[in-house]
């Protein structure tokens, strides 16, 4: 079954729905306008792409992507299972997310792993598949399933950027924990991947600053301020 994904008209809708909601967040819309989509390829690639942001910088991670796909010439599952984990760590990688790569390749040429059914299935049982890997914990799949497949009620707990923007945008000590990033978030159900600022931040697009805004509007909503929370940044998912 086709699921949903978020596209021109359905992110209209998504955002038309949200400005309706309450008037804090028609009048950023109204002044910022629609969002950019946040589109990766679906695929073997993104999740690779996506093991190596965990815990790194998004530069840091870019760079990194980048190397090895240089070096391999292609990111496939059948080229990093050739590579080994002894090439991926000689090409930058750490000894953990060399682990995790083959072990995302050897599944899917095994075929214990078929990214093009997991894409069809709804968002429970497709994650449920993905979390079954080493390395692809619940982070690392809200990031997968917002940024590739596009669903649109995805929120990926714990994020650094959506921490750190809270703990700006709230002027807390700390930053939130993914809990109570998550209770804000729950008021743009089902819309949630909508207002993301990690969408933009991880592609440097200038509309990082103008999220961070819609961001604050809706957290206003809330009405709770968690001073004093603290959160792991980006989680290694294991």
């Amino acid at each position: 079954m086709q699921q949903k994904t978020i596209a021109d008209e359905t992110l209209k809708k998504g955002v038309d729905t949200l400005a309706g909601r309450d008037p804090d967040l028609h009048r950023v819309y109204a002044r910022l306008g629609y969002p950019p989509l946040w589109p990766r390829e679906p695929g073997f690639a993104s999740l690779v792409h996506i093991i190596l942001e965990q815990q790194v910088s998004i530069k840091a991670a870019a760079t990194m992507f980048e190397r090895l796909a240089s070096h391999l010439e292609s990111v496939t599952p059948e080229l990093v299972q050739r590579a080994g984990e002894p090439e991926l760590r000689r090409v930058g990688l750490t000894r953990q997310k060399s682990r995790y790569c083959v072990e995302l390749a050897n599944r899917i040429t095994d075929g214990k792993l078929d990214l093009a059914q997991v894409e069809k299935l709804d968002d429970v049982q497709g994650r449920s598949h993905l979390l079954e890997v080493p390395g692809l914990g619940p982070w690392t799949v809200d990031i997968y399933y917002m940024m590739a497949l596009r669903r649109p009620d995805v929120w990926p707990q714990g994020d650094l950027a959506l921490a750190s923007a809270i703990q700006d945008i709230k002027n807390l000590d700390a930053r939130p924990t993914k809990e109570e990033q998550l209770a804000f978030a729950e008021q743009w159900a089902p819309w949630r991947a909508l207002p993301d600022v990690r969408g933009c931040t991880r592609l440097g697009w200038p509309w990082a600053n103008r999220l961070c805004k819609l961001v604050r509007a809706a957290f206003s909503l809330a009405g709770r301020t968690a001073r004093g929370a603290t959160t792991r940044g980006n989680p290694s998912d294991q």
